[in-house]
């Protein structure tokens, strides 16, 4: 865990919930001798570039939380800014727009990356903001293409801290095209081995 990462996480209340529960000292530790955690490294690169869904929270005006899932094909996540920050192309989905929203009155915002087939997560603090084509149409247009369409616009999050989660309690999921790729090849074995059986003299 990284130094910026629990600073945020930590508050006072957190760190007395968890000198109540006896956790405290060890993660006062882990603070201690957390790295920077403001830049992406290559581990976090190469996750991002293969993850295929994220949730992202944001606050509203009134403090209300609201979380928003984003999914697309393997790269609609890019590292930026020589890892200082993410971004993906702004999607059409149902038009209710919350999360740009509360961008509008809070730039800060969570995520938490999950692969469910390696029972990995990866978090982040960040801030938030919508960059249009009018912007800057270099930046929209290679997050679209990553992610295998067209864009108006992106969300660009600038990092503030991450965390890798243990595997615990997260339940393995296995992609479909893992399972097609499988059964392809088990259909392929029996097949061939099918054929060998028809080559067999019979008695």
């Amino acid at each position: 865990m990284g130094r910026h990462f629990a600073a945020i996480a930590f508050t006072n209340a957190v760190r007395a919930e968890q000198e109540a529960i006896g956790s405290r000292a060890a993660y006062a530790r882990i603070e201690a001798a957390g790295a920077d955690d403001t830049v992406l490294g290559p581990r976090e690169t190469a996750y991002l570039g293969a993850a295929r869904s994220l949730f992202v929270a944001s606050v509203n005006a009134v403090g209300w939380p609201y979380i928003q899932h984003r999914g697309g094909q393997a790269g609609f996540v890019q590292v930026l800014e020589d890892g200082r920050a993410l971004g993906f192309a702004d999607l059409a989905g149902n038009r209710q727009h919350v999360t740009l929203g509360n961008l509008r009155t809070e730039a800060r915002v969570s995520l938490i990356v999950p692969d469910y087939f390696e029972r990995r997560r990866l978090k982040l603090f960040g801030h938030a903001r919508l960059v249009t084509r009018a912007e800057d149409a270099a930046l929209v247009d290679h997050l679209a293409e990553a992610a295998g369409t067209q864009a108006g616009r992106a969300l660009v999050i600038s990092v503030a801290g991450f965390d890798w989660n243990c595997p615990q309690h997260i339940p393995r999921l296995v992609p479909e095209e893992k399972v097609a790729e499988a059964l392809g090849a088990a259909a392929r074995r029996i097949a061939a081995l099918e054929a060998a059986l028809a080559l067999q003299p019979t008695a």
